[in-house]
């Protein structure tokens, strides 16, 4: 099966497809040059940047800025802005304040906000808001395919662990909630979420984030909708820290379909350094077979320029999806 059948789409459902991997190994290369590609397919095409430090209108040479926005036919590009999103919730309690300036209201959302402020600086914020992308774009279904260009392995594993964190919390929240139904108000004025705790709404408001999250869990672990190309390059860490990221993805369901293996050197005869460098890539690339046996693998050419720009991408990702050869060099094989 050609590498680029392993991509499957949903009539009216939108697919998503991340791509992570060690730092420096490509990810942004790989996550772009694919959504250039489903563009170019006529799939209308969304890449997030999940990573705190965004790369992806470097790679791209296309300014993109903290919403979605069209940067060709078919292609929308978004750099995830954590600063950004707990600026538009607190701008949105600014304006519930407004319009209900009762002073249990008011210390409730007083306090709301300042735990707001310590959250945008917390270590989960960054999960926190691409998080809350992926919940947006998996409920509207405006994309036919969502590509994720993540950060470094640990980072994109807090991600995707998010949604087990959030399904605990919002759970303790509602056992908590229950248990203190009956506290005086003025408890309730020092704990935003009581400051309604006998109105139903509010169990309301709970049970439907529950849901959502279940939901996030169910299209996360179905390897209809979702899927996790993992990227490497021929040396033994990138080799060894996927694989133990691939172990966690999988205690959270997450289907990794294949393994992308970067910045592949050819064999040039008339350069000892190049020989010495591919025998030993040859060596990982058969590691790499040895670790990744039910993945499919494919391999991505060493680039003699940068791969960044839209043309170069595009030329990445027809061989990466259309097999075609690389001409930059003459690549003769050699027999280990």
């Amino acid at each position: 099966m050609a590498f680029k059948d392993y991509f499957k789409f949903n009539k009216d459902k939108t697919t998503f497809i991340f791509v992570g991997g060690k730092g420096g190994v490509g990810k942004t290369s790989v996550s772009s040059a694919t959504a250039l590609w489903l563009s170019e397919q006529g799939k209308k095409t969304l890449i997030v940047s999940t990573d705190p430090a965004h790369s992806l209108a470097d790679s791209l040479e296309v300014p993109i800025g903290s919403y979605p926005r069209e940067i060709k036919t078919n292609l929308f590009a978004v750099e995830i802005d954590p600063d950004e999103a707990m600026a538009q919730k607190q701008a949105q309690l600014e304006a519930q304040k407004a319009a209900n300036p009762s002073e249990d209201s008011m210390l409730g959302m007083d306090f709301l906000s300042d735990q707001l402020d310590m959250a945008s600086s917390s270590p989960g914020a960054d999960e926190a808001a691409a998080f809350e992308m992926f919940m947006g774009v998996m409920n509207s279904d405006e994309f036919d395919v969502v590509v994720f260009d993540t950060a470094p392995t640990g980072h994109t594993l807090r991600l995707l662990s998010f949604p087990e964190v959030m399904d605990s919390w919002v759970g303790k929240m509602m056992m908590l909630k229950a248990k203190l139904s009956g506290v005086t108000n003025s408890l309730k004025k020092i704990m935003p979420f009581m400051d309604a705790v006998d109105d139903p709404k509010t169990s309301e408001d709970l049970k439907r984030t529950k849901e959502q999250i279940n939901m996030a869990k169910k299209v996360l672990s179905d390897p209809d909708r979702t899927t996790f190309k993992m990227v490497v390059i021929p040396e033994e860490m990138s080799i060894y820290e996927s694989e133990r990221a691939l172990e966690a993805l999988g205690k959270y369901d997450i289907t990794v379909d294949s393994v992308i293996v970067n910045q592949v050197m050819p064999d040039i005869c008339d350069c000892d350094f190049c020989h010495s460098r591919h025998k030993l890539q040859q060596k990982r690339l058969a590691l790499i077979d040895q670790k990744f046996p039910n993945q499919h693998i494919a391999e991505v050419p060493l680039f003699k320029d940068e791969v960044k720009g839209q043309e170069k991408l595009l030329k990445l990702a027809h061989i990466l999806y259309d097999d075609e050869d690389n001409d930059e060099v003459v690549q003769d094989a050699i027999q280990l």
